[in-house]
């Protein structure tokens, strides 16, 4: 969906009052995405606020499990219309998480959701004078590069891997989003690039990749990994409903995790190969589709660095994390044994 269409409601829509980017006393939030890995922990937290009025939970598929008569239920794909209903629950913040994590073979499909979900909700936000926007987008729209800085800031231009859908879709929504507040002053939009989220229910493609008996890497390549706990992220989120600043922060954890270092907390065995061999052989398998992690293009993720300054998070928001990317990788891996 192009963004022309969101600006245009965005122009024509009334203004709401004049903020200072202070959120509410009681807050009216809509979470989309609400039943993924990350939405599911958010709504539950943001629920059992005393501070939180309304939670409008959205999603292709049903919260499970006893809710509070605060979390009013949405089972709805975010391409379609959510005007009406933004206006009706008097939304005043959105945490916009709804995306297709997983690299898809049906492109458009994907694409749909991940950018034109977007469009959507911020068409819902320009009618209904949504205050606060935020969106979870990751440290992987700069892209794995040989000629990455050692800590890349948020002034660095995006530079997506090419082919590798995820990261591709992130800078378009983001787009959309930056392009929405240059016309809605008064709204405050907040873009926050995620490292790896990873802990005890971590559902991504490293996260199955560290549960397989072999794991690849690329000869003479061991790059940093940077990893952000399920737990700190969810607590962020919330943090940052409660304390509006609009602009883009990369968020995560301050230390690094080699790649070499994490299959070793594994203990799983890994097969070394040359870049030019290991390129067509996940290439070859993700068109045979022996594959589902990702095409060719994905390798670049352990071969080249692509770790993010957290300086601004940490200067405006003062916020402290509590696990570290080794504590966050542990965290996962001793679940794991649990559940053998």
């Amino acid at each position: 969906m192009p963004s022309a269409s969101v600006i245009e409601v965005a122009k024509a829509a009334p203004a709401p009052e004049p903020i200072v980017f202070a959120p509410p006393k009681t807050l009216r939030v809509a979470v989309t995405g609400a039943t993924g890995y990350i939405g599911s922990r958010l709504v539950t937290a943001l629920a059992e606020r005393g501070d939180v009025e309304r939670v409008v939970a959205i999603d292709v598929k049903p919260l499970t499990g006893l809710l509070p008569p605060k979390v009013h239920v949405v089972v709805q794909d975010v391409t379609r219309p959510l005007d009406q209903l933004f206006v009706e629950e008097g939304v005043q913040q959105v945490m916009h998480l709804a995306f297709v994590l997983n690299s898809s073979r049906n492109r458009n499909t994907a694409r749909m959701v991940n950018v034109g979900g977007t469009s959507s909700v911020l068409r819902a936000c320009a009618l209904a004078g949504v205050q606060h926007i935020v969106y979870l987008s990751s440290t992987s729209v700069y892209g794995a590069h040989p000629d990455n800085p050692q800590a890349i800031t948020e002034e660095q231009p995006a530079r997506p891997v090419p082919g590798f859908a995820y990261s591709e879709d992130k800078v378009a929504a983001e787009k959309l989003l930056i392009d929405y507040a240059k016309v809605s002053p008064k709204t405050c939009v907040t873009i926050l690039r995620s490292s790896v989220v990873m802990g005890p229910h971590a559902r991504n493609f490293i996260a199955d990749a560290l549960m397989r008996p072999r794991m690849v890497g690329v000869t003479g390549a061991d790059p940093p990994m940077q990893f952000f706990h399920e737990d700190d992220l969810v607590a962020l989120l919330e943090h940052v409903l409660r304390q509006p600043k609009p602009g883009t922060f990369n968020i995560g954890s301050q230390d690094t995790v080699r790649y070499s270092e994490m299959v070793g907390m594994s203990g799983r065995k890994v097969t070394w190969l040359p870049a030019w061999l290991l390129y067509p052989l996940i290439n070859a398998m993700w068109v045979l589709r022996l594959q589902n992690d990702s095409p060719a293009c994905g390798v670049d993720f352990i071969r080249w660095p692509w770790v993010a300054s957290t300086e601004k998070l940490r200067q405006e928001y003062r916020f402290m994390l509590k696990h570290t990317s080794r504590e966050t990788v542990e965290a996962f891996l001793r679940e794991q044994l649990v559940k053998r």
